[in-house]
C-alpha cells in the first residue's frame, strides 16, 4: 500500500525516474493501491524494460527512503496509448484519482478500460 504520508513524494520520484529513462512525465497520480502515469515515450523505448526499471527503482526508493520494507508492485501492468487530442483530459483524470475512485473501484475501472479498448482478457489472470 502507498501511504498518504509519502504518496506525493513517490509520485515526484516516479516522475524523476521517467525523466532519467529519457521520457517525459506528463502526469503522475494515484491512490493507496495503484498509480497512473501519463508518459511520453520514444519510439525506441521498450515498454517492458521501461516498466521493469520504473518498478525496480521506485520499490527500492520506497524501502530505503520511507521504510516501506515490504513494498512491491504487482507483477503486471496496464498500458494504453493516448491520442494527442486526449492528452489534457487524461492528465486531469490521472491527477484526480482520489476523487475518481470514490465512485468506482480500480478493478471496475480497469475492466472498463479493457472492454472499451477491445482487449480480450481472462479475469483469472487480472488480480
Amino acid at each position: 500500500m502507498i501511504a498518504s504520508e509519502w504518496r506525493e513524494r513517490l509520485h515526484a520520484y516516479l516522475g524523476g525516474i521517467v525523466k532519467g529513462l529519457e521520457s517525459v512525465p506528463l502526469a503522475v497520480g494515484g491512490v493507496a493501491d495503484h498509480v497512473h502515469l501519463l508518459v511520453g515515450l520514444k519510439s525506441s523505448h521498450r515498454l517492458d524494460y521501461f516498466m521493469r526499471d520504473l518498478k525496480a527503482d521506485s520499490s527500492a526508493w520506497a524501502r530505503k527512503e520511507v521504510g516501506a520494507i515490504k513494498f512491491e508492485w504487482q507483477k503486471g501492468y496496464g498500458a494504453f496509448s493516448v491520442s494527442p487530442s486526449n492528452v489534457e483530459s487524461v492528465k486531469r483524470y490521472v491527477m484526480n484519482q482520489e476523487e475518481h475512485h470514490r465512485r468506482k473501484t480500480f478493478q471496475e475501472e480497469y475492466v472498463e478500460f479493457l472492454k472499451a479498448s477491445g482487449i480480450e482478457y481472462d479475469e483469472r489472470y487480472l488480480w
